[in-house]
């Protein structure tokens, strides 16, 4: 007598295929969607992110497991670390204008 095949074994065999990631992201600088488009060149080892509508541009070293998604994620953090000086120095200026204002306090009574 032949033998029964088992559901695990058909169970085992079927895998989810991979999700696809993006490789048209959402500019952060002008914010119009899919306008970054990345270039991975392999041969130089340079990756570029570009934006078509404001032309804003981002190049970055690349190996052969970098993805676009890296590519607009390391653009993003670089936005990210840039504006955190700029977000350090705001308080400090409106500080400043407030000693030299200090004819407006309501210390008046």
């Amino acid at each position: 007598m032949a033998k029964r095949k088992s559901m695990s074994s058909k169970m085992a065999q079927r895998k989810k295929p991979a999700p696809k990631l993006d490789i048209t992201f959402c500019c952060p600088f002008c914010n119009h969607p899919g306008g970054v488009s990345c270039t991975i060149d392999l041969k130089l080892y340079v990756a570029t992110a570009v934006c078509y509508v404001c032309e804003e541009f981002y190049h970055t070293t690349a190996h052969h497991l970098t993805e676009p998604v890296d590519i607009y994620h390391d653009w993003i953090d670089a936005c990210e670390k840039a504006n955190q000086g700029v977000q350090l120095q705001a308080p400090d200026y409106q500080k400043r204008q407030r000693r030299v204002g200090s004819d407006d306090d309501d210390s008046d009574a």
